[in-house]
């Protein structure tokens, strides 16, 4: 099948799901199935997003808020990646590091992101700190588990090669486990950066002064469901963005290794 007849169709069922899932929403929201006030129509949703732009909301416009969210999430999510894919690597080359850190990090890594904003509003407040923490929480383990698993199923005749050349252990790890894990590790970093998004907002609902999930908050207890709908659209979107951008690089990286 042509490639571009084949990413056509794909288009269409794309669409094609959007349209079915915004005709349902309308169709429920117009017989009101929930009260209007809980369940407003996608229009109205969007004229209060278009109004949000302008118009400030606890304190701060739409994008703003947005700004302050991604803000905190980089700082997260960033950290994450320049401790857990450095850490995964050496622990994939050196076996004792290996012993040491994985039962520690076994043991902490099945405790949920949000568990941590009791911790992180008592030692930060709403500062930095707090969400900087709750992100990291969500995004690390992918960083190393990844980067981990991409050290030690290289395949044992690069290392021995770059053994024979005189190659130290520092140099293997930058020269050949980093270039060889590259697809494990950005795989990795994919599902850190959703991980470490969905901790941010869950973060802002409780330990943030700004952000969209502050917004959103916020918005549910001034019972206005169409700002909590935009909160969510906004929060999905960005999300996306950010998946389709590593897709893109994941995409690279398989083709210039193939080619």
């Amino acid at each position: 099948m042509d490639p571009r007849l084949k990413h056509s169709q794909l288009a269409w069922m794309s669409a094609a799901g959007l349209l079915f899932f915004f005709g349902l929403w309308t169709f429920a929201a117009w017989v009101e199935l929930a009260p209007r006030r809980f369940l407003p129509l996608p229009w109205e949703v969007l004229e209060r997003g278009v109004r949000l732009l302008a118009e400030p909301f606890s304190g701060q416009t739409l994008q703003a808020h947005l700004a302050a969210s991604i803000e905190r999430y980089l700082r997260g999510f960033l950290l994450a990646a320049a401790v857990g894919v450095p850490l995964g690597l050496l622990m994939g080359w050196y076996r004792w590091l290996d012993n040491v850190i994985t039962p520690l990090f076994d043991s902490l890594r099945f405790i949920a992101p949000i568990a941590w904003v009791p911790f992180a509003a008592l030692w930060f407040g709403t500062g930095v700190g707090g969400p900087t923490l709750i992100i990291f929480a969500g995004a690390f383990p992918p960083c190393l588990i990844n980067a981990y698993r991409g050290a030690r199923y290289v395949e044992r005749k690069y290392i021995e090669a770059a053994q024979v050349l005189g190659a130290s252990g520092p140099r293997i790890i930058y020269e050949v486990l980093l270039p060889a894990s590259l697809p494990s590790t950005i795989a990795g970093l994919r599902v850190s950066a959703g991980a470490g998004w969905q901790s941010l907002i869950g973060a802002e609902l409780i330990a943030a002064n700004s952000g969209i999930g502050l917004m959103m908050v916020r918005a549910q207890g001034a019972l206005d469901t169409s700002i909590v709908m935009v909160g969510m659209i906004a929060v999905g979107v960005f999300g996306l963005l950010i998946d389709v951008a590593l897709r893109g690089v994941e995409g690279w990286v398989q083709h210039r290794r193939g080619r």
